[in-house]
């Protein structure tokens, strides 16, 4: 195993929906140096998302590594989105589509109670091995950059658990496996989060296990008290609340926090940059802050259906109330209010006793984004001083694989605040309204 000076850097490589971000830090959390390298998040029907898995998951991932790596760069992780699925050749190449969250080929006829513990892994995995019979291995996206990395084919523990039947949290189920046509032995190893899984390929550096985006930004946010509210700003959008102990909300998710003894209440939403990023394209672009506040229109922003709380394919998107008064800005703001107004009624779902609001994650560089959520659940946002969360956190990882860290829970040092956004008054009553204009659209699942 290498070993690196306590001040070593080390490296996180995050895959996500439109690029692989890569961040090089210190023994402080202090980045050090970054880059970025864009793929394309493919919609070929509506109800389809998938990669070029070997654009996004094997050569972007390399590309990242090259750009970063230094005689200092101890070790590296990688931490991807979860559930991914394509099949590899037997050098590691993806040769079918990389599947992703949401996909239509991961729907089952009837999905589990309360949308955590769905089949879509399974249902992934069963379509894949449709087309590529042959694969010689069925991989989600960590294995594949892991591979092309360090020649292993290993994912974490943590992704493994959302592939549910598929792992049943001790290993790969056989019969599970066997029932959507594929041997367990074309899945990949399975490792504990920053465990060391071997040498980066012509390096010196350990290549260490990741894990789920999510995760790895939670590491790194510091919002671990109870009262918290973690707000991930991504392609999908995430909202955790940390509680005292664990409770069920119908149509929310609760699992393990990293502090101990803790839990997270919350869900995943497709209202974060996948809906803004396609408004973003189709309105014009002006400063929504040219917009008057009481002359705002109402989205809901279902563009492909919606994860919590309702867990529904099948919703689309509305704007509704649109008059003469309304223009670009106008719209533009009422998108960014949709993102924050369900922020805010996940919030309300979970009940639980707000202290504070944290922001992470790429959209934090997006200024009204941030304004709107703060002004949608009328708190500030703390915003997190590095955006890429997913690396940063990876990169914490990184350090354990090579014993710079013995716990996770020690990666809270590495939280930091950039800014804090303010609700602004001019704008409390009008979004007020909105929100409960928006819940009656929510109400009335629109198709």
């Amino acid at each position: 195993m290498t070993r690196v000076s306590a001040k070593g850097v080390t490296t996180g490589i995050d895959i996500g929906s439109t690029a692989v971000k890569a961040v090089a830090a210190d023994e402080n959390g202090r980045v050090v140096a970054r880059t970025r390298i864009p793929h394309q998040l493919r919609v070929p029907e509506p109800d389809r998302l998938e990669h070029d898995a070997d654009e996004a998951w094997r050569r972007g991932p390399m590309a990242a590594w090259r750009e970063l790596a230094t005689p200092a760069a101890g070790a590296v992780a990688v931490s991807a989105m979860v559930p991914s699925m394509t099949a590899v050749a037997a050098d590691g190449r993806p040769i079918s589509p990389g599947l992703l969250y949401g996909d239509s080929r991961g729907r089952t006829a009837a999905p589990a109670a309360g949308g955590l513990l769905s089949d879509e892994t399974a249902e992934f995995l069963r379509w894949t091995a449709g087309v590529a019979p042959d694969a010689a291995g069925y991989w989600p996206a960590p294995a594949v950059a892991n591979y092309a990395l360090g020649a292993e084919a290993v994912i974490d523990v943590a992704t493994a658990g959302t592939a549910y039947p598929l792992f049943d949290g001790t290993g790969w189920s056989a019969d599970a496996c066997a029932r959507c046509g594929v041997p367990v032995d074309r899945l990949p190893t399975v490792a504990m989060m920053g465990a060391p899984i071997g040498p980066v390929t012509g390096s010196e550096a350990v290549l260490a296990a990741g894990a789920i985006d999510a995760l790895c930004e939670q590491l790194v946010a510091g919002a671990d008290r109870d009262g918290d509210v973690l707000v991930l700003c991504g392609t999908t959008l995430i909202v955790w609340a940390t509680i005292p102990e664990a409770k069920h909300v119908p149509g929310l998710w609760t699992i393990p926090a990293i502090a101990a003894g803790k839990s997270l209440i919350g869900g995943a939403s497709n209202a974060g940059g996948l809906f803004l990023n396609w408004v973003d394209g189709i309105v014009a672009q002006v400063d929504w802050r040219t917009a008057d506040p009481r002359r705002v229109p109402v989205w809901s922003p279902y563009v492909r259906g919606e994860r919590s709380p309702f867990h529904d394919p099948d919703r689309r998107a509305a704007l509704v109330g649109l008059n003469l008064t309304h223009n670009a800005a106008s719209v533009r703001r009422a998108a960014y209010e949709a993102s924050g107004f369900v922020v805010r009624h996940l919030i309300e779902l979970s009940e639980v006793p707000v202290s504070r609001i944290v922001a992470s994650g790429g959209g934090t560089r997006v200024a009204a984004w941030m304004q709107a959520i703060a002004d949608a659940t009328g708190r500030p946002v703390e915003v997190s001083a590095v955006a890429d969360g997913a690396a940063l956190g990876a990169a914490f990882l990184a350090r354990m694989a090579v014993g710079l860290e013995s716990s996770m829970r020690d990666a809270a040092r590495w939280a930091a605040t950039e800014r804090v956004v303010e609700p602004g008054p001019e704008w409390a009553a009008a979004t007020h309204d909105r929100y409960g204009r928006f819940l009656e659209l929510a109400s009335s699942t629109p198709r």
